[in-house]
């Protein structure tokens, strides 16, 4: 028999043992899929029992707390709480202390943070740039808090230097020692509490920073008298703004260098340039009282002179980072400060108060992605 018989024959004799092997397998495919099934049921309905058992027992207890005398004392102890503690807060409202200390929160200007952030962007920069990352949390939590303190301070000076003045300008003339709310020894005394506490602070800082916060002192206690002596106290404003920075700068480093000026020097130029546009929105005002400023200094040209200093400025951030080594992440920063401000240069072309107020307070803007391209360059040094 030859060999293509042979292989016949095998093949005729195992058709059936497969066939038999691919039946008996799908009927074993077929009971373990019922099996499963089945199971799954059995399983799925388990579950659903329990499940609604557990939804019926939640059922009969929310019922039965909803019914409980627990629960009603608890909801009146709740409102007798309320109502007790609004009528405390309503009586403290009334107290002469509260008034009083709600007075003295708008001499120093809490409800308007806007000049605390001013002064707190440069600072901030300063104390990254002398730490090259992270300062000292120490220093930070002092510069931070100092930068509240002054601020405070210099209002409530400020306030004190224009009492005779405020009163005759629409936008001031409601504040708290204008309108006789306060009296001036009040106003005195919390200049001088400010101050002095911000000073205890710096004594947890070098020696030499303790010696420059005499400085700063001096600088916030001048500024608001300087309107009546000069055209320029949006500088001196700037010099007394400024005047955190080197003091930061020098707390996280214990040195005065190139950049430490620098900054200073960014600071005055920024500071001139917002007080200027703050300064228009009472141009009509004081020039009525006789009170001096750069914008009426300036006069016609103050668009062009404020272009000028943020030109300056500009330059000079740049000299900045040259000068600690920064990339990236800074010149994004600077950059996107050159856009803030092109627009408020916008927005003060037509001399409209609101419009000179609102790019004032834009220079929040241009402070914060300052500091925000400084943080992310040292956050990120290694990457770029």
């Amino acid at each position: 028999m030859d060999i293509a018989s042979k292989f016949s024959d095998i093949v005729s004799s195992l058709q059936p043992k497969i066939k038999n092997f691919w039946l008996q397998t799908a009927i074993l495919l077929k009971k373990t899929f019922k099996t499963i099934i089945s199971q799954a049921t059995v399983a799925y309905e388990t579950l659903r029992l329990i499940f609604s058992l557990l939804l019926k027992k939640l059922d009969q207890s929310l019922d039965y707390l909803s019914q409980h005398p627990l629960l009603d004392k608890l909801e009146n102890s709740y409102r007798a709480l309320n109502t007790n503690i609004s009528r405390w807060l309503s009586f403290v409202q009334q107290t002469s202390i509260y008034k009083k200390l709600g007075l003295y929160a708008q001499l120093v200007r809490l409800d308007k943070p806007i000049g605390i952030l001013l002064l707190l962007w440069p600072t901030l920069i300063a104390l990254w740039i002398a730490a090259e990352g992270w300062p000292d949390p120490l220093v930070l939590f002092v510069f931070v808090m100092g930068v509240i303190l002054m601020r405070s301070a210099g209002c409530a000076i400020n306030d004190y230097a224009d009492r005779h003045i405020d009163g005759k300008v629409a936008r001031t003339r409601q504040r708290p020692l204008a309108s006789g709310k306060i009296s001036e020894k009040e106003t005195l005394l919390v200049f001088a509490s400010l101050s002095i506490t911000a000073f205890l602070l710096v004594l947890l800082m070098n020696e030499l920073t303790i010696w420059m916060s005499l400085g700063g002192i001096i600088l916030a206690a001048s500024y608001p008298f300087m309107k009546r002596y000069h055209y320029l106290p949006q500088v001196h404003l700037g010099a007394a703004f400024g005047w955190a920075a080197p003091m930061a700068y020098t707390a996280q480093a214990n040195e005065v260098t190139a950049i430490t000026w620098l900054i200073f020097l960014a600071t005055i130029l920024w500071a001139t340039a917002y007080d200027t546009m703050y300064a228009m929105v009472d141009y009509d005002d004081d020039i009525k009282i006789g009170v001096k400023s750069t914008a009426i200094l300036f006069g016609n040209q103050d668009r062009l002179i404020i272009a000028a200093i943020q030109v300056l400025l500009i330059f000079n951030l740049l000299l900045i980072g040259h000068r600690a080594e920064l990339s990236g992440f800074y010149y994004l920063g600077v950059a996107a400060a050159s856009v803030f401000a092109g627009y408020q240069q916008y927005l003060i072309k037509d001399r409209k108060r609101e419009l000179c107020f609102e790019a004032f307070l834009n220079n929040n803007w241009f402070g914060l992605v300052l500091f925000a391209g400084v943080f992310l360059d040292y956050q990120f040094a290694d990457i770029v």
